[in-house]
C-alpha cells in the first residue's frame, strides 16, 4: 500500500537557485551568515512552501549555529491552494498566540518583498519534535497508531488543551481583529461561511461540483440556534500540524487558516480531519484509530477545561465541505503537474465524498 501513495508535487521552486539570494537576505539579519543543509520537507501540508535551513553566523565575537524554517509564499503558477496567502498575517497570529501561552515557534522575520527570492516569505525558529504524518496516513502505521491507547489518549487531550488555551484569548484585548473577515455577514460565523462561498467560487473556475453546493444549502438549513462566543480559531487545528515532544504539542503550526469565529470551528475541525483518514485506513482494509479523536470525548475534554459544551454536528459538516473545496482545489493541482486528470463527475474528487453524503442525510451521526 506505501508505493500506492506518492506524495503530490507542491512546487516547482528551484531549492538550490533559492540558496544563494535567502543566505544574501539573511546576511542582513544575523551577521556574516552562512546556509547548509537547505531543504523542502514532504509528508505534511499542501498550501505555503516550507524550507528548512541551518544558519551560522558571528554573534559577541562567536561563531553560533541555528535551524530556523521559512515559511514562503507558494509561486502563483504552481495552482496554490488558496487564493491569497497572508504572511503577514500569520505572522502576526503566531505572535498572538505566543503571548497567549500557544506553543508555537518563535517567530524572527517577516519579508513581504517578493523580490529578495522570488515570494513573500517569513523566517522562524525550527522547533523540535515529531509529527502524524499525512502521507502515510497517521492512523496507518505510524509512531501515534502503534502507540498505547494510554499515550494517544493523552496525546489527544493535550492537543484540545493547546486548542482551549488559544480560544482563552480575549479577540477584543489581544488586538486580535485583523483576523475579522471584512465580508458580509452579520456575525463572524456569517461572514467565516462567506469566505469559503468566495474560495469555493474561485476555486471551482466556473465549473459546478453539486455535493458542495448541497453542503452550503444544507449548513443554511441548520444553522446552529447560538453560535456562542467569539474566540480566535487556529483553523487548520488538525494534529498534523502539530509537532510533538513525546505525546504533548511543542508547536501548534500552520495559521494560514486563521480567523476569527466560534469555538465548534477548531473542535469540528479536529474531530472531522481524523476521521477522515479513519476513513482512507479502513478503505485500505486497516483498523485505523477508531477510538482516537471522536466528537464525544473531544467535547467531553474540552467542556471539562473551558465549562463550554459544543455540538460538533454542525461543525462537522461544516469541515467536511470546507476540506471538500480544498481536496477539489488540490485535484487542479495534480492536473497542472500531470499527476490526475479531472473526473467528468467533479463530486469524485472529494475524497470523503461518503462522510460528507452522510452528513447531509443525517445518517452520520445516528
Amino acid at each position: 500500500m506505501a508505493d500506492e501513495i506518492k506524495t503530490p508535487k507542491r512546487s516547482t521552486r528551484d531549492i538550490e537557485g533559492t540558496r544563494a539570494p535567502l543566505e544574501q537576505w539573511l546576511a542582513g539579519k544575523l551577521p556574516g551568515a552562512r546556509i547548509a543543509k537547505l531543504a523542502s520537507p514532504s509528508g505534511t501540508g499542501m498550501s505555503s512552501e516550507t524550507l528548512l535551513f541551518d544558519a551560522t553566523w558571528r554573534e559577541a565575537g562567536a561563531e553560533r549555529t541555528a535551524p530556523f524554517v521559512a515559511r514562503v509564499a507558494p509561486d502563483p503558477r504552481d495552482v496554490p491552494v488558496f487564493p491569497s496567502y497572508e504572511l503577514a498575517t500569520q505572522f502576526r497570529v503566531m505572535q498572538l498566540a505566543a503571548r497567549g501561552g500557544v506553543p508555537v515557534p518563535n517567530v524572527r522575520w517577516l519579508e513581504l518583498d517578493a523580490a529578495r527570492i522570488g515570494s513573500p516569505f517569513f523566517v522562524m525558529d525550527r522547533a523540535l519534535g515529531r509529527v502524524p504524518p499525512d502521507i502515510m496516513p497517521y492512523p496507518m502505521g505510524s509512531w501515534l497508531s502503534e502507540a498505547s491507547r494510554e499515550d494517544q489518549r493523552n496525546l489527544q487531550n493535550a492537543t484540545i488543551a493547546a486548542i482551549a488555551k488559544l480560544h482563552a484569548i480575549d479577540p477584543e484585548k489581544s488586538g486580535a481583529q485583523f483576523l475579522e473577515f471584512a465580508l458580509p455577514g452579520a456575525t463572524p460565523l456569517r461572514r467565516h461561511v462567506q469566505n469559503q462561498r468566495r474560495f469555493y467560487d474561485w476555486m471551482r473556475q466556473g465549473r459546478s461540483y453539486p455535493l458542495i453546493e448541497r453542503a452550503f444549502a444544507w449548513l443554511e438549513a441548520h444553522w446552529p440556534a447560538d453560535e456562542g462566543d467569539t474566540v480566535v480559531s487556529w483553523g487548520d487545528s488538525r494534529i498534523g500540524n502539530v509537532l510533538y515532544d513525546g505525546f504533548a504539542p511543542a508547536a501548534v503550526l500552520d495559521w494560514e487558516m486563521a480567523a476569527l469565529g466560534p469555538r465548534g470551528l477548531d473542535l469540528g475541525w479536529l474531530s472531522f480531519m481524523h476521521a477522515f483518514f479513519q476513513m482512507i485506513a479502513r478503505g485500505a482494509g486497516l483498523p485505523g484509530m477508531p477510538d482516537f479523536l471522536r466528537a464525544v470525548d473531544v467535547t467531553d475534554e474540552y467542556a471539562r477545561l473551558t465549562g463550554r459544551r459544543i455540538d460538533l454536528r454542525w461543525y462537522e459538516a461544516y469541515a467536511a465541505l470546507r476540506h471538500g473545496i480544498i481536496m477539489a482545489r488540490i485535484q487542479s493541482r495534480a492536473v497542472h503537474f500531470g499527476e490526475g486528470t479531472r473526473p467528468a463527475d467533479l463530486d469524485a474528487t472529494i475524497p470523503h465524498r461518503p462522510l460528507l453524503e452522510q452528513m447531509l442525510a443525517g445518517t452520520y451521526w445516528a
